[in-house]
């Protein structure tokens, strides 16, 4: 019996989504011990109070944050109470029923940061007020992240080692999904703007997989590769194949994976949610030093990796009689299928080897980073901005575009604010283009 590939596709989504679901209700009925001490406070009915509890969620288990004053004002900014956090980080703020009568419906809480102790701060800055409904029927739960100081006052070249090794950390990640896209459009021409979502399908799968049916993290992550890498296949010759078949020029393809991205990110988040999901293991380890530098045993594992993934895919282009086809069919299809060889075998080759590598790249920074639906969009740009800037269709060019890139966006959180380090890395691209538009390693060529 044969099987249409649009109905493997469908297949592969279904599990997918099925095993996030069993995940979810999961977790809400059983939420992960982070080791945060709970600490409850009782109700009055007679007083409504704003409550809470500060703890430093970066230390295992977590550690109560005392002393940090908790302000409560009304609509028109005026103080109507305030209390600072106790031994074990919890705080609670009356507010008797005539105060409440002229507070209106909302209140603001603030968190007084010069009361933080000295090396903590306030990881949100977003957070730093919280505008909250009042509620007659309990208490008013409000919460601060609070944690160490990632940008203590130190000199830049004390910070200058720590961002060169988190910038080639990422390099090493961006270098999987950029290399996969390279491949893409050097065999096919296709500029992929569903390439991101690949990226996330890897992570939401591996989640799958390991919340939704308790398998280790590795055991997850490897099945997330290979249904990456037959998702991309199925995708091909559902949607792809059927397009260059019938001719269907490149540009209008290109609108045609715009409109897929934004699909399959709306089915994601559907199904997934809009929250930060992490993986059930590996998610806290404790760091080591060398030198100036923190390090954790996943940063090396993750990073050699990705490393000896990118090593592997190239000598297999480089020795194999499949990477040698790869590379004589993204030169030139015609006169590759001339001489004999299968350009449709090569290209779902391709195309199963590229989105695996995107699942892999996305299972890897949901594991260092943790990730929602939108992983692969946020950083789709700088997978383009590597694959252009190293040279369009070259591998050489999408793993030294990478390590630019990823290296540039770490280092320059030394001058620049670190919520623009994505938009310097484009302004780089855009620089080097002004100045060689084929890329660092890609051939100049004659247009017209």
């Amino acid at each position: 019996m044969r099987v249409r590939p649009s109905g493997i596709a469908a297949l592969l989504l279904a599990v997918m989504f099925a095993m996030l679901s069993t995940a979810g209700t999961a977790a809400a009925a059983a939420p992960k011990d982070k080791g945060c001490p709970t600490v409850r406070i009782p109700e009055r009915d007679d007083v409504i109070s704003v409550v809470g509890q500060l703890n430093d969620t970066s230390t295992t288990p977590c550690t109560p944050v005392e002393g940090v004053t908790i302000i409560v004002e009304d609509a028109e900014g005026t103080v109507v109470g305030q209390a600072p956090s106790e031994a074990d980080g919890t705080f609670a703020i009356p507010l008797p029923g005539a105060a409440i009568d002229n507070l209106g419906t909302t209140i603001t809480v603030k968190l007084d940061e010069d009361t933080l102790p000295e090396g903590s701060v306030l990881t949100d800055k977003k957070k730093l007020s919280n505008t909250v409904e009042i509620k007659t029927d309990g208490n008013l739960a409000i919460t601060f992240p609070i944690g160490p100081d990632p940008n203590p006052d130190t000199a830049w070249y004390q910070q200058l080692p720590q961002n060169l090794v988190d910038g080639l950390k990422f390099s090493l990640l961006l270098a999987l999904a950029a290399l996969g896209l390279s491949m893409i459009f050097g065999t096919t021409g296709l500029t992929n703007f569903a390439h991101g979502e690949l990226v996330t399908f890897g992570a939401l799968v591996a989640y799958g997989f390991d919340s939704g049916l308790g398998l280790p993290v590795i055991v997850a992550g490897l099945i997330a590769v290979v249904i990456s890498g037959l998702f991309g296949w199925s995708q091909d010759l559902a949607l792809w194949k059927p397009l260059r078949n019938k001719g269907t020029g490149l540009i209008a393809m290109m609108i045609v994976s715009i409109g897929l991205s934004i699909f399959l990110r709306s089915v994601f988040q559907y199904f997934a949610g809009g929250d930060n999901h992490n993986f059930s293991e590996y998610a806290t380890p404790e760091p080591f030093q060398i030198g100036s530098v923190l390090l954790t045993t996943k940063d090396l594992v993750v990073s050699g990796i990705a490393l000896l993934v990118l090593v592997a895919v190239i000598l297999a282009l480089q020795k194999t009689r499949i990477g040698k086809a790869t590379r004589a069919v993204a030169d030139n299809p015609a006169l590759s299928s001339s001489t004999g060889i299968n350009v449709d075998h090569v290209i779902s080759v391709v195309w199963i080897g590229g989105t695996a590598l995107a699942g892999l790249s996305g299972f890897l920074l949901g594991l260092t980073q943790g990730f929602d639906f939108q992983l692969g969009f946020k950083i789709l740009l700088l997978v383009f901005a590597a694959v252009v800037l190293g040279g369009l269709g070259t591998i050489w060019g999408a793993l030294l575009g990478s390590l630019v890139i990823g290296v540039f966006i770490e280092v320059s959180t030394l001058v620049i604010p670190a919520e623009l380090k994505f938009a310097g890395a484009l302004a780089v691209l855009v620089v080097v283009l002004l100045i060689r538009p084929q890329g660092l390693l890609g051939r100049a060529e004659r247009v017209g």
